[in-house]
């Protein structure tokens, strides 16, 4: 490409006659930044760039966050260049497109993702409730994810309730400290702290990754596009993020995550030597309201982007929109700056850089379309001037509009029902069907179910100690399942205590070693009450050996039986294996030998 290749957005007035000017190839390495008020020309100037780079072949991106722009661009694309168009428009629901910002991210590289999904996340739920604790959780679950083949930001919350899926990817973790968490840290946590962290992820990520609209898109493993392809190739990415056709958040997530995957395929570009490097073909990516999708990955963008020939071009409405460090990223690296009017606020702090020639009244004072600059010409920065943004380009004579959006759903694009198919066997596979949702409706409909019966008892409730640590529960919903059974278990244990106390329950077993101790400190006889019990079992493990009862057809009411004489309840052996112990156990348990001789009776008298 020809480093002095002229990219026109402007106009001014040279001897009374209206002259175009725009700017070199080689100068927008530096980046150019445009800032002014909604309705003064911002968009119209960014379309006249990027159409102009379209038709001249160069690789182009544009992330338009309201979709007006993104819609034009394509009756601009010429008929030579339709194959080289991706289309990305997620309301495009019929036709999903797939994002994995998850895959194939190296050792090297991870950490520039998780902190692009962390600044991401945080902006689109806020700091002050995006809490210290979810953040650390949140980090190790990504940061375990980009290790496991195959991952993709559905894993979040699956990884999180699911112990098959988790156990599979802990297999693979390479790295010690994100192995340690997951083995120690997350393993000891307990049923209550899981209680409290996990559901709060899993209502935050769940609100991304629920909706269907970007579910199919970032819940395919492979994604249909490849960026470093698309720089190397010069090919072109439209990239309709309508806010008001995919929801604000959606869109912000979503552009955040493909700028930083943007970076990454720039940075690649370090594997070819300068001599390489020097051949591939500037790229320019194109940001409209890039405050929306701003992370801190984007403050490394605009300081290193140009060593790999990323060429940034991005506008906002005014300074407060950005974060400070970002804020001093753009003003520290950006060669060319265009300002349409602004506010007081902003008028104050763009003085600094258009003093002496422009005051800050003046830029409140702008008319529509009239811009003051510093344009970066070969190489230096030039004294700020004023000019008038170019009208915008004719709208060619025949328009490729649909050819393009059929030849990119044909190329990168897959059917919507496959898609949900293979999302929805990804769900069931492993340990269970969950969704990222914790509020889906199988588990509401479950849930919903078990709290109508709560014939719930101790057999088929989890045994636990009060200490134990136990594996964290899926959603808020099995928390309060889990709960109810435990509690329904205590109460069923007290209710027993409360009916039968501890020192009027006699146990056969316990006479017998009474007797025997008796026996050990000079006793002759048993006490009256245990004498009375032993001969009431004798009588009844005589009278049954004619006639055996099957533990089969023994009802649980006759395991327990009242003797007469001193109206004490005497309790069988306990459950086994959910059965309850015949009789024929009894006289196993205590042989009638042993009562004759502690009643010291024999056959003959009996």
């Amino acid at each position: 490409m020809d480093p002095n290749a002229i990219t026109y957005f402007g106009e001014t007035d040279a001897r009374n006659k209206k002259i175009k000017f725009g700017i070199k190839a080689k100068d927008r390495l530096k980046h150019v930044y445009v800032i002014g008020k909604t309705g003064m020309g911002k968009s119209t100037l960014l379309e006249n760039m990027a159409i102009q780079d379209i038709q001249n072949g160069n690789g182009t991106v544009f992330i338009d966050p309201h979709g007006g722009t993104a819609e034009k661009l394509l009756d601009y694309v010429p008929e030579h260049r339709v194959k080289d168009v991706i289309y990305f428009a997620p309301f495009d629901i019929d036709y999903p497109i797939s994002f994995n910002v998850m895959e194939d991210i190296g050792v090297e590289k991870r950490h520039l993702v998780v902190s692009g999904l962390m600044s991401a996340f945080k902006k689109l739920f806020g700091e002050e409730s995006f809490s210290d604790r979810m953040q650390y959780i949140l980090q190790n679950t990504i940061l375990a994810l980009l290790e496991y083949p195959g991952a993709t930001m559905l894993g979040i919350n699956k990884m999180l309730v699911e112990k098959e899926y988790r156990n599979k990817v802990i297999a693979n973790i390479t790295d010690s400290s994100v192995k340690s968490y997951w083995t120690k840290e997350y393993a000891g946590y307990t049923e209550r702290f899981a209680a409290e962290a996990i559901p709060a992820i899993q209502n935050k990520i769940g609100q991304f990754t629920s909706n269907p609209l970007v579910r199919n898109i970032i819940g395919q493993e492979k994604s249909s596009f490849d960026f470093r392809d698309i720089m190397d190739n010069s090919k072109i990415m439209i990239i309709n993020l309508s806010k008001g056709k995919v929801g604000e958040g959606n869109a912000n997530l979503l552009g955040s995550m493909l700028i930083t995957k943007i970076y990454l395929a720039a940075m690649s570009r370090a594997d070819r030597d300068e001599k390489e490097l020097a051949k591939l073909p500037n790229f320019y990516l194109y940001v409209d309201e890039f405050q929306s999708f701003a992370n801190k990955s984007f403050a490394d963008i605009l300081s290193e982007a140009r060593k790999y020939k990323l060429n940034l071009t991005i506008a906002h409405q005014y300074i407060e929109q950005m974060e400070e460090e970002v804020r001093d990223a753009v003003f520290g690296n950006v060669g060319t700056m265009i300002m349409f009017r602004v506010g007081a606020l902003d008028a104050e702090v763009l003085e600094k850089e258009f003093a002496p020639t422009f005051t800050a009244e003046d830029m409140v004072n702008l008319g529509f379309i009239q811009i003051y600059l510093k344009l970066m010409i070969d190489g230096v920065s030039s004294k700020p001037f004023s000019a008038m943004t170019m009208a915008p380009i004719a709208k060619p004579d025949i328009s490729y509009r649909n050819e393009v959006i059929k030849s990119s759903r044909e190329q990168f694009a897959h059917p919507r029902e496959k898609i949900e198919k293979l999302i929805s066997d990804w769900h069931d596979s492993g340990n269970g069907n969950s969704n990222d949702n914790g509020g889906n409706e199988k588990r509401e409909k479950e849930f919903k179910q078990d709290k109508g019966d709560r014939n719930y008892n101790s057999n088929s409730s989890p045994k636990r100690s009060e200490a134990s640590k136990v594996e964290p529960l899926g959603t808020p919903d099995e928390n309060r399942l889990a709960l109810m059974r435990v509690a329904e278990e205590l109460r069923s244990r007290q209710k027993v205590q409360e009916e039968v106390p501890k020192q009027e329950t006699v146990s056969l077993s316990s006479i017998v070693k009474e007797k025997e101790l008796s026996a050990q400190v000079g006793k002759k006889h048993p006490s009256k009450e245990n004498l009375s019990s032993l001969k009431n079992a004798l009588a009844g493990v005589l009278s049954k050996k004619s006639e055996p009862v099957s533990p089969a057809k023994r009802s649980e009411s006759d395991t327990i039986s009242e003797t007469k004489a001193s109206n004490k309840t005497v309790y069988p052996p306990k459950r086994s294996g959910g059965s309850i112990t015949s009789e024929t156990t009894v006289t196993n348990e205590v042989p009638e030998g042993v009562l004759r001789n502690l009643l010291k009776m024999d056959d003959g008298k009996k």
